[in-house]
């Protein structure tokens, strides 16, 4: 069977559950999953070990000048592996969150972390989890989806998620951070957190990620102009 190329992507808020289900997603399609949400962790890390000033673009700039920036499969999350060091865990923090939505509002790292995600779209399918995959990123996608759960469980999945981790987390301290952040990535003016046009909406609330995962196969082969026995998805 061949394999026909396609970008799915899969846009949302902090905690609506992207990551799971874009993995998940990638996996039944055979596609590459591009986790960019751990790209802009990365570099707020690293602006923060480096102790960089984001309110000085050259200096962001140099932050970014020869950066080694690469995605792996890692298990529950992507391994992301900067200048030769695994960073994985390091980025997978309240505070981590915050700074990756501080850094993406900025010029530089938005159009270096853009180019560098259009380009591993250009060379294999990827289902790409973001907040403007479907509106900058890839605005001609195969296929798009926006990914909705209200705060309050948003904040109990992140919760939980951490702890499990062996992680301290506080439920109330992360439901403000969540409602900060949303404020923060749907009114900064650089590329803010919207569904596009033309993405199918999903509210991930109360329903199972199997089941949000199966409501977008549906709707791919749906949508699919290629006959169903070429079908890419595997509905087992």
């Amino acid at each position: 069977m061949t394999v026909t190329q396609q970008i799915i992507t899969i846009d949302g808020p902090s905690g609506s559950g992207k990551s799971t289900i874009s993995r998940l997603l990638a996996e039944r399609l055979k596609a590459t999953y591009l986790d960019t949400g751990a790209m802009y962790r990365a570099v707020g890390l690293l602006a923060q070990r480096q102790s960089v000033d984001l309110t000085d673009d050259s200096a962001v700039c140099r932050l970014l000048e020869g950066v080694d920036l690469q995605l792996f499969p890692g298990g529950a999350d992507i391994k992301v592996i900067v200048n030769g060091e695994d960073i994985s865990a390091a980025i997978r923090t309240a505070e981590m969150g915050m700074m990756a939505s501080r850094v993406s509002a900025l010029g530089p790292v938005r159009q270096a972390l853009t180019a560098l995600q259009q380009d591993m779209g250009a060379k294999q399918s990827v289902v790409a989890e973001g907040r403007d995959m479907g509106t900058v990123v890839f605005p001609q996608a195969d296929h798009k989806f926006f990914l909705i759960a209200t705060p309050e469980e948003r904040a109990r999945r992140r919760t939980e998620q951490l702890r499990e981790k062996g992680l301290t987390a506080n439920y109330e301290e992360i439901f403000a951070q969540i409602k900060q952040r949303d404020h923060n990535d749907s009114t900064r003016a650089l590329a803010p957190l919207k569904a596009a046009s033309d993405a199918v909406m999903i509210d991930s609330s109360t329903i199972t990620i199997d089941e949000v995962v199966q409501l977008m196969l549906d709707t791919i082969n749906k949508h699919s102009p290629r006959p169903k026995e070429d079908s890419l998805i595997s509905q087992v």
